[in-house]
């Protein structure tokens, strides 16, 4: 057994994981091989998420006075924690994505800025697009009637040219 000195470090490390992070979900990755569990890393690392694996016991002693106090009920059997400082549905979004092809990995529950959510809860959260999507639709909704607005323009204009 590591003494409490040892211990200390890996604490301070999840506790400056989660200082300023918009979300923080956690997986259950209870079967999954070592080459799933790279793969799973790779595209964690590709959209800006920190995947990691810490003992129940650590992460609970660092979540403590947080928002992600929360999610301290939920740290039962394997847990792997991935967390994202940038976009907030992007670890929900990445592990979601994930378990469609592997099936040994779950979402267990997760905190989205600053609200906790069931297992239930965060794979709704999985389905919200990322923000670059969003905005891309965004521009497209707001683009298409100025541009059918443009052409009704035009053909009046032809129709009074014509007559």
């Amino acid at each position: 057994m590591a003494k409490v000195e040892e211990k200390q470090p890996v604490v301070q490390e999840i506790a400056e994981l989660l200082a300023d992070a918009k979300s923080a979900v956690l997986v259950d990755y209870r079967g999954i091989t070592v080459e799933a569990d790279t793969q799973l890393r790779k595209q964690a690392r590709e959209a800006g998420v920190v995947y990691r694996v810490y003992k129940n016991t650590l992460m609970n002693i660092a979540m403590k006075g947080t928002e992600f106090e929360a999610l301290a009920g939920d740290l039962k059997g394997p847990s792997a924690i991935a967390v994202s400082k940038e976009d907030a549905t992007a670890p929900a979004r990445v592990v979601a994505t994930f378990a469609k092809t592997n099936d040994k990995i779950s979402l267990k529950a997760g905190v989205v800025e600053g609200e906790y959510y069931d297992t239930k809860g965060i794979n709704a959260i999985a389905l919200i697009p990322g923000r670059n999507e969003l905005l891309s639709k965004l521009l497209g909704s707001l683009q298409s009637p100025i541009a059918n607005f443009a052409r009704v323009i035009k053909q009046v204009a032809e129709q009074k040219a014509e007559a």
